[in-house]
């Protein structure tokens, strides 16, 4: 396995994998750890080059980072993505990726992401014990999916409040783009709260199976984005929210489950210009990484801790939008200067703590 370091101006380190055996080719990114060892999924997409690889991989750890702070994790921000097809993924692939993140000595500690499930995790466990969010069997948490829902879910709630002034989601629209395990389990949650839910996604089964269980209605993935609806709810892939589609947007809110929803920060700016409540996509989407991070308590892993923690998520959203109205930014900077603001006191404590000190 041949592993090269890539220069990246503001990150720890990013490194590169290329694995001719078993024909990997993969980027770790490790954006900071002031506040622990960087923790993030591992998503294994075809990307047409890696340039693109490199681009994803690092907002997705950048991302990573700014959302563990806002939770409250006591980790920091990393990712890690494989350049595949993930339909011809093999035991040696992710044999391959555990031995690549066994070099980083625990600075960084996968998950489960887009196209990679806790059985592939537990291959990766094979390899590096620097794995999180295995089987409840194998001592994990389990599959963080429902709990990334339901931190969607009470965020949701809460931006209907912020913008509509209603606490509760009787009657309330909601696209939802994407109905993969998150945005499956946001639908169910959104429909028994009596919301009225319509969702796109590209996979036909996936459709027919949330028909079939919650009778929503359906829309093309092309018209999902311009529904006269209250909450748009991106649950797929990001940069959902760029130049094309932010004009095309007849919604109030944007609160969802994708990682990187804005194409560039810019784009928060065109959504507060419009009247768009935004709720910042790693704020709002933090319970699964809370849930994982609920592995590192003292005691060994607590459902009922990580589900109070997950509960916390509407409060931070409320204090971004309050930063957000007060200094008339836009939401996804009110969120930068939270998780920032988290960040830079801890590495000020760290650099305060005399040299030998413990704790």
């Amino acid at each position: 396995m041949q592993i090269t370091d890539i220069p990246v101006e503001g990150y720890e380190r990013v490194v590169r994998a290329v694995d001719p055996a078993s024909g990997l080719h993969a980027i770790i990114s490790i954006h900071d750890t002031t506040l622990g060892p960087a923790l993030g999924g591992l998503r294994m997409w075809p990307y047409p080059n890696e340039a693109a690889a490199l681009f994803d991989v690092n907002r997705l750890s950048r991302g990573m980072t700014y959302k563990s702070a806002v939770a409250h994790t006591g980790l920091g921000g990393g990712k890690a993505v494989i350049i595949g097809d993930p339909q011809h993924k093999t035991e040696e692939l992710y044999l391959a990726m555990g031995r690549f993140i066994e070099t980083l000595g625990g600075r960084y500690i996968t998950a489960e992401d887009v196209n990679t499930g806790i059985a592939d995790l537990e291959i990766i466990r094979r390899a590096t014990r620097w794995v999180t969010g295995l089987s409840r069997d194998a001592g994990g948490s389990g599959n963080p999916s429902p709990y990334t829902a339901y931190g969607v879910f009470l965020g949701i709630r809460a931006a209907v409040e912020q913008q509509l002034g209603k606490k509760d989601l009787a009657g309330v629209s909601v696209a939802v783009q994407g109905v993969g395990s998150v945005g499956s389990a946001l639908v169910g949650r959104l429909v028994e709260a009596g919301a009225e839910v319509r969702i796109a996604d590209r996979n036909p089964e996936r459709v027919e199976a949330m028909v079939r269980k919650h009778g929503v209605s359906v829309r093309t993935e092309r018209e999902i984005l311009t529904q006269p609806v209250d909450v748009f709810a991106p649950c797929a892939l990001g940069a959902v929210i760029n130049d094309e589609s932010v004009s095309q947007l007849a919604c109030k809110i944007v609160a969802g489950a994708a990682n990187n929803v804005l194409l560039a920060p810019q784009h928060g700016s065109l959504l507060k210009d419009r009247g768009i409540l935004y709720a910042p996509d790693y704020v709002i989407n933090a319970g699964g990484i809370i849930n994982v991070s609920c592995e590192f308590l003292p005691g060994g892993y607590d459902e009922q801790e990580s589900l109070r923690r997950i509960e916390r998520i509407p409060v931070a959203l409320r204090e971004l939008w309050q930063i957000a109205e007060r200094e008339n930014i836009p939401a996804n900077e009110a969120a930068d200067r939270l998780a920032q603001s988290i960040i830079d006191n801890a590495r000020a404590a760290k650099s305060a703590k005399p040299s030998g000190a413990r704790g």
